[in-house]
């Protein structure tokens, strides 16, 4: 597998090279990569506001763990390895509910929703059980956009995770500018409007690389490219330099599908941000785009080297959602864009295994960018990746 050489163009040409098809198909890598990046880093789960009350719990998986992600009475968000500290079982068997405490199936060890043990058969008969360390082994909680980041790794209580600040609000500055002119859009402040979850059989940085480009707008994308037309040409947004808004078309009115005004624009954005669409990429498994009356916030899971859960959710102001107001144009844009890109993934992921593939493909000029993030992927799955 070509690793060192990334970021060399191929000999006599301005391409570049890509990992080999086996980074995209070998079990063992993905496994690393489970280990080495999503269990390793902050990973965004959840909307917070769909824990509103004490005692709601969903549950989410991170790389190979799933987790019980409660809203507590005391200490607010709280997540959980969801490992019954007994004998193992899960404690939480379903995707979600509300209780007032958490209690395992098997044996009944009950749970405080801040996690330490508080019940189980016999237990006053056991002094020397110490119900604090016999608690649900927990997970690292951020909240960040109106949504909650986890790290699983290492386990709170044993020694921090990385640094937040540094990993992801700084890749969120290096791609997007300077952090406040995120924050310009209020994210943390808005709604749900509608969420659309994608089961796509394909490796999860397939589908990285391809929100990384525009190269493939004008064959795929017709609506998108009618919206905004500067993606025809081939360059995204985020592979410049510097922050780069693509601006609408000239007759377009709003980032829908048919070029239709949208629905009420978000108050804080600046002048510069008003009919300009932003694209970034928070590693390892957020994409966040941003036009002047919306946002769209994907989340990516991935399930095997062949198969990746994406969840989409558009956020509009609170007023749009309580008066129910029509965003289906907004939506059906960018699902439509989801649709699109999630065929053409599909499609590459049998060729990975071809002979053909072997020896990887090329990055054109206008794809170079993403010889970044294959080193980045390199340098975190590390010599396992130099070995093969």
């Amino acid at each position: 597998m070509i690793i060192d050489q990334l970021d060399t163009p191929l000999t006599g040409t301005s391409l570049k090279p890509t990992p080999a098809g086996v980074a995209y198909t070998d079990p063992e890598i993905f496994i690393r990569e489970q280990a080495e990046i999503f269990e390793k880093m902050w990973n965004a789960v959840l909307r917070a506001d769909s824990l509103a009350s004490p005692g709601q719990w969903r549950t989410v998986t991170v790389g190979r763990e799933e987790i019980i992600v409660v809203r507590t009475r005391k200490a607010g968000i709280k997540a959980y390895l969801n490992v019954c500290r007994h004998r193992g079982m899960r404690v939480c068997t379903t995707a979600e509910g509300r209780s007032k405490t958490l209690q395992c199936g098997y044996h009944a060890w009950t749970y405080a929703l801040e996690g330490e043990l508080v019940a189980a058969p016999n237990l006053t008969s056991m002094p020397d059980v110490d119900r604090g360390e016999h608690g649900l082994k927990t997970v690292h909680v951020r909240e960040w956009l109106g949504y909650i980041w986890l790290c699983v790794s290492p386990a709170a209580g044993s020694s921090a995770p990385p640094s937040f600040e540094e990993t992801v609000m700084t890749e969120v500055s290096t791609r997007f500018g300077e952090v406040q002119s995120l924050e310009n859009y209020g994210i943390e402040k808005l709604r749900v409007g509608q969420t659309r979850r994608y089961e796509v059989a394909a490796n999860w940085k397939l589908i990285i690389e391809n929100f990384m480009e525009c190269y493939h707008c004008a064959t795929i994308h017709p609506e998108l490219t009618e919206v905004i037309p500067e993606f025809a040409q081939g360059w995204a947004s985020q592979a410049q330099d510097e922050i780069h808004g693509a601006s609408f078309g000239a007759q377009v009115e709003g980032f829908t599908v048919d070029g239709s005004a949208g629905v009420a624009a978000l108050p804080a954005i600046a002048e510069a941000q008003d009919r300009k669409y932003y694209a970034i990429t928070v590693r390892p498994q957020v994409f966040i785009n941003t036009v002047p009356d919306h946002v769209i916030f994907h989340r990516m899971y991935p399930v095997s080297a062949a198969k990746t859960i994406v969840e989409c959710d558009w956020l509009f102001l609170p007023e749009v959602v309580e008066k129910q107001l029509d965003v289906s144009r907004s939506v059906e844009l960018f699902h439509r864009v989801n649709l699109q890109d999630f065929e053409a993934c599909e499609q590459t992921q049998p060729s990975m295994s071809s002979k053909a593939y072997d020896d990887g493909g090329a990055l054109v000029p206008s794809e170079h960018h993403i010889a970044e993030f294959h080193q980045w992927w390199a340098q975190q799955i590390g010599p396992f990746a130099r070995g093969r």
